[in-house]
């Protein structure tokens, strides 16, 4: 573990939506997935939905980088299956002989790079290297061969093994399902500073007879994220593991970022979040003060049941956003537009900011429909990184956005992805050849190289 660096910050790497982007409700646990099964989508409001909220922050001053979308439909998963012929006759053959797999191998879920990684920053890092493990999702199959090319992608993002150190995914089974950054938060006097990782588990993988939901399945098991915890050179002071709430994951919190998000000193976070709500924050408070004995304390922000309901949290994704510190600490909270139309949620927000008590000073809000109507919202969109300056500069410059790159992806956009998709089209051998066309010339953008199958 380094002793740190003053100038580090958080950099947010943003998932940019794919050219598949559709609604095929595959996502059991998450109630706005299965709620919006079937419906029409618009790949193209989605991209650039999503490059108009990275653009935002870009231009309030924070790093902003965008990670790429994967190859759908993912042929090289069917043609494990056993489907075999050219590509337009693997397409055919899956529509006429299995068709509830079309959805699966087509969906753009990539786009939420929460869920691509976990990272420990150099300044917590034994080797003090960066550390990325791609998370193996193997809880969903529509996800289960997302790490693959995730992992490809933050190695051409991250490329220097002198400041950055690539781990393999878990071992895809139960016992080490892994979710990523959406169940990991860092906590911290100053980004480049030591810090503490709070890890959120649904389940024991092997302690059968541990607490766990009755309704929807626990995603994350504490082995997966002890064992990335190990991986990523942490010591047992450095962690706090802790049992999220089964009740809220069979309410529809599927990752704990749907009910808590951290930044810095400040645990923003509802009431019914953890099964052991004090032992939580004990455990955190101490650890976080042996990390920064100096440092600004530890500041939980708690959201009670009857100020905003668990249903509300879910309905409106008030947690599943971004919270952001400006230059001078004070924080800005970047959530969904949903939180606005939520009348309470709305009211809670305003009552927050209104509290000088507390660092949150400002509430923006980001209109991610096309995300939101798939189950993600800006917390889910983004994967952080703390840099310092040095590892800034060794990550590949073609993926930071400035307002030259977001012309220069929202043209791409315009002129490859189409503002409407039924799921009936998945099946289309044209959408096909408009996703590896599209993608091809994206590498060469962002300067990536040969991170796709269709490209070996």
């Amino acid at each position: 573990m380094q002793s740190g660096n003053d100038s580090a910050t958080e950099a947010n790497f943003d998932g940019l939506v794919g050219p598949t982007h559709s609604y095929s409700g595959l996502s059991l646990g998450n109630v706005a997935s299965t709620s919006n099964r079937q419906a029409v989508s618009n790949p193209r409001d989605a991209a650039l939905q999503g490059l108009d909220k990275m653009l935002r922050l870009a231009e309030l001053g924070f790093v902003q980088g965008v990670l790429p979308p994967h190859f759908r439909p993912a042929l090289s998963v069917a043609r494990r299956l056993g489907f075999s012929g050219t590509d337009a006759q693997v397409l055919k053959d899956i529509q006429a002989q299995a068709p509830y797999l079309l959805g699966s191998l087509s969906s753009a879920s990539s786009m939420w790079t929460a869920n691509a990684a976990t990272v420990t920053p150099s300044a917590d890092s034994r080797d003090g290297r960066v550390h990325f493990t791609p998370a193996n999702l193997n809880a969903k199959f529509h996800r289960s061969f997302e790490h693959l090319t995730s992992g490809r992608a933050l190695a051409a993002t991250f490329r220097d093994d002198s400041f950055f150190a690539h781990h393999e995914a878990l071992p895809a089974v139960a016992q080490f399902g892994d979710e990523g950054a959406a169940n990991h938060t860092r906590l911290c006097a100053q980004y480049g500073k030591p810090g503490v990782h709070f890890f959120v588990y649904g389940r024991e993988g092997f302690d059968t007879h541990s607490p766990r939901p009755a309704r929807f399945h626990a995603r994350q098991t504490l082995e997966a994220s002890q064992a990335i915890a190990r991986q990523h050179g942490l010591s047992a002071g450095q962690c706090v593991f802790a049992l999220q709430s089964p009740a809220v994951i069979d309410a529809g919190v599927f990752h704990n970022d749907v009910i808590a998000v951290g930044n810095a000193n400040v645990l923003f976070y509802h009431e019914a979040a953890f099964h052991d709500e004090q032992r939580c924050l004990g455990e955190l408070t101490s650890a976080y003060e042996q990390s920064a004995p100096d440092g600004p304390a530890f500041t939980p922000i708690r959201v009670a049941s009857e100020t905003v309901s668990v249903a509300d949290a879910v309905a409106s994704y008030l947690f599943n956003s971004q919270l952001l510190s400006r230059h001078d600490g004070a924080m800005l909270l970047l959530v969904p537009v949903e939180c606005e139309r939520n009348p309470r949620v709305r009211q809670y927000l305003e009552d927050l900011v209104d509290d000088q008590s507390q660092p949150i000073r400002e509430v923006l809000y980001a209109d991610l429909t096309q995300s939101m109507l798939n189950g993600g919202g800006p917390a889910c969109l983004r994967l952080r990184v703390v840099l310092t300056p040095e590892e800034q500069a060794a990550a590949n410059p073609a993926c930071f956005i400035d307002h030259e790159r977001h012309k220069t992806l929202s043209d791409w956009v315009k002129r490859h992805y189409r503002d409407r998709l039924t799921p009936q089209d998945l099946a289309d051998p044209a959408l096909l050849g408009e996703s590896q066309a599209a993608l091809d010339e994206l590498t060469g953008l962002l300067n990536l190289g040969s991170i796709y199958e269709f490209q070996r």
